[in-house]
């Protein structure tokens, strides 16, 4: 298989903690979501947890912001979405990366760590959720909503399955027995890519959106975005999804819309988002339905879930530090030359920005 490369830098890292420095003003953002003039004031240390699809560009974020201010220190654990929301509902994380935005039980609960005024949504990281496969000597597939459904629901089971093969006239087709591979962590991921499947694949896929796998379909299964990509590399036949900056050498689908097949791409998700309704919590409602042309239907707008009021200064005088740098053209650059990401757009930027600097402290 050939190798595809989502970014110039992109690359599966362990499971361990990551360490970054950030920079940033404990008073705000400067125009456009720049770092404020004064980051260097800030020092300390931020802890958050979350999404493991955020690896590649947190590593970025490393590399950049450790040139502008090497005083404050964000130890980041890439423990999977659920597992981040919960660290930061329990305490343990005073910022959660999450690939799905707080449900409204979560965002009550945060009320006894953030205070009354609770959390808001920053989408920091905008990526395609890739379909990937192991098959030898196929480095591409096309299949749409539908088949992509029935594979993963366990109904289509050998890769020349006719319903595959159609799609795919001068493709040569093994008989190769599909294995599917799935997160067995509560996942964004997860919770994205069964989004798509309810809203796009109709009576093909007869599961709601969740963020933890069907118990009812057999499947291999593994932790974080790392843990599938590695069983499906080494496992023929497997398909699996992960966030496509980690895909490495697997093979990919071209995901039917409309009357085309999209392979993914940072402009492709892009579009996807473009087209989306922001909430007032500043997470986003994405149409994964669209017939669209040249939009890849299949994305996960990964967020930094920040309280409103933090207990002390020090704490929100850090997040607003991390988070101003996150959104900056700097640190979305950073990212998309990494991870291949999608830069959040002006508005996306303008909106975060003011969340960001109306952070406080509890009275």
């Amino acid at each position: 298989m050939k190798l595809k490369r989502f970014g110039t830098a992109a690359a599966v890292l362990a499971a361990g903690a990551l360490t970054l420095s950030a920079c940033g003003g404990g008073s705000g953002g400067g125009e456009g979501g720049e770092p404020a003039a004064d980051a260097g004031s800030v020092s300390g240390t931020l802890i958050g947890g979350g999404a493991s699809s955020q690896e590649a560009a947190m590593t970025a974020w490393t590399q950049g912001v450790t040139e502008v201010s090497p005083d404050l220190t964000v130890n980041y654990d890439p423990v999977g979405s659920g597992a981040g929301r919960e660290g930061f509902l329990a305490g343990q994380y005073s910022f959660a990366g999450s690939d799905a935005a707080m449900d409204e039980e979560e965002q009550e609960q945060a009320a006894s760590v953030c205070g009354p005024e609770g959390v808001f949504h920053v989408p920091s990281y905008i990526s395609p959720v890739a379909v990937a496969f192991n098959l030898e000597g196929v480095d591409t597939v096309n299949m749409d909503a539908e088949t992509i459904a029935q594979v993963f629901a366990g109904e289509i089971t050998e890769w020349n399955d006719e319903a595959i093969a159609e799609q795919n006239e001068g493709t040569e087709l093994p008989d190769t027995p599909i294995t599917v591979v799935h997160r067995s962590d509560d996942s964004g991921t997860t919770e994205n890519f069964t989004a798509y499947l309810n809203e796009a694949a109709g009576d093909a896929w007869e599961y709601d959106e969740v963020e933890t796998w069907p118990s009812e379909i057999a499947a291999e299964s593994a932790q974080q975005t790392s843990g599938v990509v590695s069983l499906a590399g080494s496992t023929d036949g497997a398909i699996t999804y992960a966030d496509a900056s980690q895909v490495g050498e697997l093979g990919t689908v071209a995901v039917g819309v409309g009357d085309e097949y999209v392979e993914y791409s940072s402009d492709a998700a892009a579009k996807a988002v473009d087209a989306s309704e922001a909430n007032d919590d500043g997470s986003v409602e994405l149409d994964r339905s669209t017939e669209e042309a040249g939009v890849y239907p299949i994305v996960l707008v990964s967020y930094h879930i920040f309280c409103q009021q933090y207990q002390d200064q020090e704490t929100a005088d850090l997040a607003k530090a991390f988070g101003q740098y996150v959104i900056s053209e700097e640190g979305q650059a950073a990212a998309e030359e990494s991870a291949g990401s999608a830069p959040i757009s002006e508005d996306a930027r303008t909106a975060a920005t003011e969340r960001i600097d109306n952070i406080t402290v509890q009275g």
